[in-house]
C-alpha cells in the first residue's frame, strides 16, 4: 500500500504571442485547466501503473476541489484522508508564451494548511513495509513529521526533493529512499556543476555515510542509483518530447508503485524512467501521465 502526503492543485494555464512586460497587457490564445499538484500527481501514478494508493493532503470548499480531485477519484484512489480547509485550493497560474518561455505563480492556498497532525493521521493507518511518498510543496513540519513517525513504524519513505526549498538538503536526509534532479541532488550534496563522475563520487560518499538509497534523474540521459553500495543505471525512450511538466511525478510514482509490487530495484527503475518518458508525450500534468499497458508495451518492445 502507497499513502502520498502531499500538494493537490488547480493549474491555470494561458497562452499567449509573447510574455507581457511589466504592466502590460497583451491578448491570449488559450485558457485551459488541468488537474496538478506534486502530491496529487505522483499519487495518480502510481495508482495507474497499478498499485493501492492512498491521497492524503488539503482542499479547499470550492469549486476547485472536485475539479482537482477527478482523476484520483476515476483511478479508484483513496481520497478519505483528505480534509477540506476554510483556504482554497492550491493553485498553479501558467503563462505560455509561444516561444515555450513561461512564467509561473503557484498559490499554496490549502497545502500550506497541511499540519504535523495531518502527517501523524496519514502514518498511523499504514503497516510496516507500506510505502510513503512525499514532496515539499507542504510545510516543512509536516513532510518531518511524516518522515520521522514512517522511521518508528518500519514504513519505507521516498522523498523527492521537489521543489527546491531551505529545508530540502535537511529533509531529504531523513527519507529511505531519495529521489532528485540534476539539480536538485547538487543542493543536497552542496557541490554545484557536477561532472557525472563527479556525481556519482558524490553519490558513493553520501551513500556510505546513510545507507540512503539516492536516485538522480538525468532527463534524456535517464537515471543513475546507488543502493546497498552498488551503481545502477537505467534508460528511458528515445522521444521528441512535447511537454515534460509531470515526467518527474510519474518516474516517482512508477517507482514507489514497481517497488510495493515486489520488482527488483534494476525493474524498477527502468519501468519508472519508459513512464516518464511517455508522460513528456502529451500535455498538461496529469493527463499526460501514461497507464501500465502502455509502459508495459514499450517495456516489452526494448
Amino acid at each position: 500500500m502507497i499513502t502520498v502526503f502531499g500538494s493537490i492543485n488547480m493549474d491555470l494555464i494561458a497562452t499567449t504571442e509573447r510574455l507581457p512586460r511589466p504592466g502590460e497587457t497583451v491578448a491570449g490564445r488559450s485558457f485551459q485547466t488541468a488537474a496538478g499538484g506534486k502530491g496529487a500527481n505522483q499519487a495518480l501514478a502510481a495508482r495507474r501503473a497499478g498499485a493501492p494508493v492512498r491521497m492524503a493532503g488539503c482542499v479547499g470548499g470550492d469549486a476547485f476541489a472536485d475539479e482537482a480531485l477527478a482523476l484520483l477519484r476515476h483511478a479508484g484512489t483513496d481520497l478519505s484522508q483528505i480534509r477540506e480547509t476554510a483556504s482554497p485550493t492550491g493553485t498553479a497560474h501558467i503563462l505560455v508564451g509561444g516561444d515555450g518561455e513561461n512564467v509561473i505563480v503557484v498559490v499554496p492556498g490549502a497545502n500550506g494548511e497541511v499540519t504535523a497532525s495531518d502527517a501523524l493521521t496519514a502514518i498511523g493507518s499504514m503497516r510496516p513495509r507500506d510505502t510513503v511518498m512525499l514532496q515539499l510543496e507542504v510545510p516543512a513540519a509536516a513532510v518531518e513529521t511524516a518522515l520521522d513517525e514512517s522511521r518508528k513504524r518500519g514504513v519505507r519513505s521516498v522523498i523527492n526533493l521537489a521543489p527546491l526549498t531551505p529545508e530540502a538538503r535537511r529533509l531529504g536526509a531523513k527519507a529511505d529512499i531519495l529521489v532528485a534532479n540534476e539539480t536538485e541532488f547538487e543542493l543536497f550534496a552542496g557541490e554545484n556543476a557536477l561532472s557525472p563522475e563527479a556525481r556519482e563520487a558524490a553519490m558513493r560518499r553520501l551513500h556510505a555515510a546513510s545507507g540512503q538509497t539516492i536516485i538522480v534523474t538525468l532527463g534524456a540521459d535517464g537515471v543513475v542509483a546507488i543502493r546497498d553500495g552498488n551503481m545502477h543505471r537505467a534508460k528511458g525512450l528515445v522521444i521528441e518530447p512535447v511537454d515534460t511538466v509531470a515526467a518527474g511525478d510519474t518516474f516517482c510514482g512508477y517507482l514507489a508503485a514497481s517497488l510495493d509490487q515486489g520488482l527488483d530495484f534494476d525493474r524498477a527503475l527502468r519501468r519508472a524512467a519508459v513512464a516518464g518518458s511517455l508522460a513528456c508525450l502529451k500535455r498538461g500534468a496529469q493527463p499526460s501521465i501514461p497507464m501500465a499497458e502502455e509502459v508495459e508495451a514499450h517495456l516489452q518492445t526494448g
